[in-house]
């Protein structure tokens, strides 16, 4: 799902341009995941009074998990439900004006930046924030919608401590696929990885750790047609073989989708700097953008890591520059 309406640059610049209420805010912030929550939680702080619209999905993609056991300070670990809720109380504790809205278009083209929002009201904003997040992939099967946080994951490092010791299944043939395999086999039993080519496309160092892994187990030419289970959760997955066209069922109690994540960053193409998949480029060592005043934090920059506990590190990072570049222009 993507939080943020996609685009094309004549929609966004026809958007932008029409006579809609116009409303100014020194920050706005664009993405409610721990990002964004901890950006508006150190410029609320700093008196910038920041604006935060929270898109269509609410706290991000944390909310579709379960369980987290690995962000600092919750030793009995938290959901993501609520701790994505506390982090938004903690915001609007300080003074965030939170909001329910969805970022339809932009105009970057010159300051102060317009944002437009549900195709209805305009925001000029001196400092913007894009913390809009990345979607994961998954491969549209409503087995898989069911089984979403019950033993669906898009995040090894997040989920794959629930799974020690069980048997589980990695979907995808990249680098990330293998990562995410050869992470897995350090906690699991078993590792199943289904790649629907007869090859893997991860790089050759990658290939070499995944065969050298005893506990995985790669079903080349295999997709996955149904993934079963119960009230309980995720108790196998049923694969076909894509040159016979057999089915087999094999048991697992986790299923992974490591196909890749889209940035959305899709409205802000025609102004911000974006790699080749669309994550947004930052200057190193900050969250400034190629654009003064916009700045990036989170997934929707981040290709490499993606936890919520790097998310609102470089969200704290996006506020402390927002604020210094504000400072300095004396707006």
């Amino acid at each position: 799902m993507a939080i943020f309406k996609s685009l094309s640059t004549d929609d966004a610049k026809e958007s932008a341009g029409k006579e809609l209420p116009v409303e100014n805010v020194r920050v706005l912030i664009l993405g409610s995941g721990p990002a964004g929550y901890t950006a508006a939680i150190y410029a609320a702080r700093a008196n910038l009074k920041p604006v935060l619209y929270e898109g269509i999905q609410p706290g991000g993609q944390l909310t579709t998990t379960t369980e987290i056991e690995n962000f600092p300070g919750y030793p009995e670990g938290i959901t993501g439900t609520e701790m994505m809720e506390d982090l938004k109380k903690q915001a609007m504790r300080f003074g965030t004006d939170v909001r329910f809205g969805i970022a339809t278009s932009t105009d970057l083209s010159k300051q102060p930046y317009r944002v437009v929002i549900d195709d209805e009201k305009v925001i000029e904003t001196d400092a913007l924030i894009i913390a809009t997040g990345a979607t994961a992939k998954y491969l549209g099967l409503e087995s898989e919608e069911k089984f979403k946080g019950m033993g669906v994951s898009a995040c090894a490092t997040c989920d794959g401590f629930f799974y020690r010791g069980k048997d589980v299944a990695v979907v995808g043939g990249g680098d990330t696929a293998c990562e995410e395999a050869t992470y897995l086999a350090g906690l699991c039993n078993k590792v199943y990885m289904i790649v629907r080519k007869p090859f893997l496309r991860a790089s050759k160092a990658m290939q070499d750790r995944v065969f050298n892994t005893p506990n995985i187990t790669v079903m080349f030419e295999h997709v996955t047609k149904e993934i079963v289970g119960d009230q309980s959760g995720v108790n196998g997955v049923i694969l076909t073989n894509t040159k016979t066209g057999e089915d087999v069922k094999i048991d697992i109690s986790g299923f992974f989708l490591a196909i890749g994540h889209h940035p959305n960053s899709d409205i802000f193409k025609p102004w911000i700097e974006t790699d080749e998949v669309g994550y947004i480029k930052t200057i190193p060592g900050s969250t400034k953008t190629n654009l003064p005043g916009v700045f990036a934090c989170g997934d929707v920059q981040d290709p490499h890591y993606r936890q919520a506990i790097t998310a609102a590190g470089s969200g704290c990072m996006a506020a402390i520059d927002a604020e210094r570049y504000l400072g300095e222009r004396n707006f």
